[in-house]
């Protein structure tokens, strides 16, 4: 069956969504705030909830309309055929947001939304109650000026759910956003990798990951495999297809953090993510990093300062950042941080500023770009 698909994403990395979809050779796309709208059937939503690494989630859009009273909420809803995708015994649980809209009570939407669904299914099905016992069925009603649009999760739980973090820092950044900033980097193998404050080790994982091909969701589970719509063998040859695409390549990503507290979880995150052969962990102040190596990257979430009391720190902190990228004069600097005042500190205006968030954090990517220069590109 043909679907429109959703996938959704953190505000600010739409476009690298996007990008990902356009490699995976889906064409066609609709790229609005937080999601990337597409179409494809049980093949493509396996595909795309195992490769996706910058999305949140995988949704099946069923309907869109406008509402401004329940009972249009209502009749919108019922016009969908439900029975058509969920089964007679099928768990039927409705969540909600609204956003700068007539119908703002969310409780009262996905009642009214569940009631529908219900109804829908009794016409599909010649029956009036439901066990809902069987595979589960999240439906989001989500309505944004008005505008309500019908939508069915397949994931499960968020895509960031890689399944090799299960400890994490103080303040851990998520799978999917520390993947966006290695994408946005452009950062290749054959070039050092180094994250200084390497915390609970994401971004290095991550950037492992990605140079080894290693599927995202390969060593993960989603609730749309328990659906008798998606048949077992399509995941079967999507993980299949994911473990023979996985290349050989050579490299070493270092990893370091002034805290030696946080290296026993990032090795044990980077061994479940099986890459830990690929990243050297080490207890290293950033002032004591040094190199001989040319071109390298440096990708980093430092400290943003965001308790009182800490901004002075901080503020060295990131001056000492634009002291090192003086001294490693061919080395790109790609830093995220939520403190407007880095730029001043860090001492040079950056290439390239993109907002992004994390979590509920705006933040921004400050992107200092130095490129091989083309006769060694020849060379190498």
């Amino acid at each position: 069956m043909d679907y429109k698909l959703i996938a959704t994403s953190t505000f600010g990395i739409e476009a690298v969504t996007a990008k990902e979809l356009k490699d995976l050779g889906y064409e066609d796309l609709v790229v609005e705030n937080g999601k990337v709208t597409f179409e494809g059937d049980e093949m493509d939503i396996a595909i795309c909830n195992t490769w996706l690494r910058t999305a949140d989630r995988v949704l099946i859009k069923m309907s869109e309309f406008k509402a401004v009273t329940f009972e249009e909420l209502f009749q919108g809803t019922l016009k969908v055929n439900w029975g058509e995708l969920i089964p007679v015994d099928g768990k039927m649980h409705v969540t909600g947001k609204s956003i700068k809209s007539t119908l703002h009570s969310v409780p009262d939407c996905q009642s009214i939304v569940k009631k529908a669904v219900v109804e829908s299914m009794k016409r599909t099905y010649n029956q009036e109650r439901f066990s809902e016992d069987g595979p589960v069925y999240k439906i989001e009603v989500a309505i944004l000026k008005d505008v309500v649009t019908l939508t069915i999760d397949t994931s499960g739980p968020g895509l960031h759910k890689r399944g090799y973090r299960e400890e994490a820092g103080i303040a851990p950044m998520k799978e999917t956003l520390a993947a966006a900033l290695v994408l946005i980097s452009k950062w290749e193998p054959s070039r050092q990798l180094v994250d200084l404050f390497c915390g609970s080790g994401t971004i290095p994982i991550e950037a492992a990951l990605i140079a080894k091909n290693i599927a995202p969701g390969l060593r993960r589970k989603f609730v749309c495999e328990t659906w008798p719509t998606m048949e077992k063998e399509i995941w079967e040859q999507v993980r299949e297809g994911a473990k023979r695409g996985i290349n050989n390549k050579e490299f070493q990503i270092l990893a370091s953090d002034i805290d030696g507290r946080v290296f026993r979880t990032a090795r044990e995150n980077a061994a479940k993510a099986g890459v830990s052969e690929y990243i050297s962990f080490q207890k290293m102040p950033m002032e004591e990093f040094s190199t001989k190596k040319k071109y390298g990257f440096i990708i980093s979430n430092p400290p943003y300062g965001e308790r009182l009391g800490e901004a002075e720190d901080i503020e060295r902190l990131y001056k000492k950042l634009g002291e090192f990228y003086n001294i490693f004069d061919t080395w790109s600097f790609f830093v995220i941080t939520s403190n407007d005042k880095f730029q001043n500190c860090f001492g040079k205006k950056a290439d390239k500023n993109r907002k992004l968030y994390n979590g509920r954090l705006l933040c921004y990517y400050y992107q200092y770009i130095r490129n091989v220069p083309k006769e060694k590109v020849i060379k190498e």
